[in-house]
């Protein structure tokens, strides 16, 4: 055994972490900053789906509005309209999927569950929403905590830190801390790349990965096809595949849990690449 054994419950499922997992990203935004527009019919949308289950994907993270650097936070009523329907027609195309949804709202996290959802993906930790952490209490299914400083509107006119791992480790035990009091169980936290921090922020944070750890909790690595990686390289988000899985690699050697990207298939094989190195040191 290569880590100690952790498991979500997913609504009765239980996922085991015991290896590492992939979360597909199953955008059904018009402007999300890599894949966004692309979903644009029930079909389109149970064929991505399809795909990523096929390709080993454990969860996909469904989300109606975009976390770009500058969106704005768009009405709940617009972010229910793209986002309850499909999570219902996938719970009930693919039974056996674990469905993630991504918001920042505690009526959009509560219709989605009632939907197919097992899992709430929050990219605000409850700034946004103040009900948002009762909510997922009363909800009963793990809870991603992110670290973002402002909005996604704001985040990246605020980005100064004098030890950026430090705040984002102080972030997790406060928040940890409220989460447990309200009886939430199974938490995740995500360091929050590209959320509110330069590239040389991402990247220090991405080399301590290990310290948050500590926590005892599993950590998600959302990296794929960030500015981190293309505007270092002088690229752009669709020549940013290599530069994700080698990001992952390092995420999964710091002890990540959880990768979450649009590129399903590789994010898998770079896994199980991971588990065979580890197998055999």
């Amino acid at each position: 055994m290569l880590f100690p054994k952790i498991t979500l419950n997913c609504k009765g499922t239980l996922v085991n972490l015991e290896d590492p997992i992939v979360m597909g990203i199953l955008n059904l935004t018009p402007d999300s900053f890599y894949d966004g527009g692309k979903l644009k019919s029930d079909t389109a949308i149970l064929q991505q789906a399809e795909r990523m289950l096929k390709e080993g994907a454990t969860i996909l993270d469904i989300g109606g509005m975009s976390s770009r650097p500058g969106a704005k936070i768009i009405d709940s009523k617009e972010e229910l309209n793209r986002t309850i329907a499909p999570i219902s027609l996938i719970s009930k195309t693919f039974p056996d999927a674990i469905i993630s949804i991504d918001t920042v709202r505690s009526i959009v996290a509560k219709e989605a569950v009632e939907a197919g959802a097992s899992i709430v993906n929050d990219i605000s930790a409850g700034k946004i929403d103040a009900e948002f952490y009762q909510t997922v209490a009363n909800l009963s299914v793990p809870y991603v905590l992110m670290h973002m400083k402002g909005t996604p509107e704001t985040m990246q006119s605020q980005t100064e830190y004098e030890d950026i791992s430090l705040v984002v480790l102080d972030f997790f035990i406060q928040e940890v801390g409220k989460l447990r009091e309200l009886g939430i169980k199974d938490i995740i936290l995500d360091p929050g790349f590209g959320f509110g921090k330069t590239i040389d922020h991402n990247y220090q944070l991405l080399n301590k990965i290990h310290a948050f750890r500590m926590l005892d909790l599993p950590i998600l690595a959302g990296i794929s096809r960030k500015s981190m990686i293309y505007k270092y390289l002088n690229t752009t988000p669709e020549f940013a595949l290599n530069g994700t899985s080698v990001l992952n690699m390092v995420a999964l050697q710091q002890g990540a849990k959880i990768l979450r990207v649009h590129d399903v298939k590789e994010a898998v094989e770079t896994v199980k690449l991971f588990l065979q190195v580890a197998r055999n040191k």
